[in-house]
């Protein structure tokens, strides 16, 4: 063999293990993506037990504001419904889309329903009800805070998506963008 022809078996290995390279990063990061959602994912699921909770105990009190909790109600089903979408493929940017939707109108409901509990104040002052309203603040602040996290996850991921030269493999490799909440 000639100088060239070592040249171009070692280019060629070269590149062939930079591939190798670039699908793993891509992967490890995505991998990440869906830790980050695992998180989330549970803080969905807590806040929804919870919102659960509160609507048992403050619906047949307030019969009058039945809107209100079949607004939270629905906004829950629809909440769960698209968290459970986003489980097998929380970077696809579809489910993760609709989950941001969805997640948009619980926070109003759940807004709603927090301000139609601070004008109740005999309901609130009682022990089980306000114990609720704390633990659901707390969820959502966790929540919040695992929310960034994935976002961040998600961000790091289409960086590198957008990289040269792994740009040039993505589609090769069917990685696309992710999206974040």
């Amino acid at each position: 063999m000639t100088a060239w022809s070592w040249a171009g078996v070692a280019g060629a290995a070269l590149l062939f293990f930079w591939g190798i390279g670039a699908y793993n990063r891509l992967m490890s990061l995505r991998n990440v993506i869906g830790e980050a959602f695992v998180q989330l994912d549970a803080h969905l699921k807590d806040r929804g037990e919870v919102c659960d909770k509160l609507l048992a105990a403050v619906a047949p009190r307030l019969s009058s504001e039945q809107a209100t909790f079949d607004a939270l109600a629905s906004a829950q089903a629809e909440s769960q419904a698209a968290a459970l979408a986003s489980r097998s493929k929380p970077w696809a940017p579809d489910p993760v889309g609709s989950l941001a939707v969805a997640s948009a109108l619980h926070a109003a409901a759940l807004t709603r329903l927090l301000s139609l509990l601070d004008h109740q104040p005999e309901l609130r002052s009682e022990t089980e009800i306000d114990g609720l309203v704390s633990e659901l603040k707390l969820i959502e602040r966790q929540r919040a805070f695992a929310r960034q996290v994935f976002n961040q996850a998600v961000s790091q991921y289409n960086e590198a998506l957008h990289q040269f030269p792994t740009r040039v493999l993505a589609n090769l490799y069917g990685f696309s963008e992710a999206r974040s909440l």
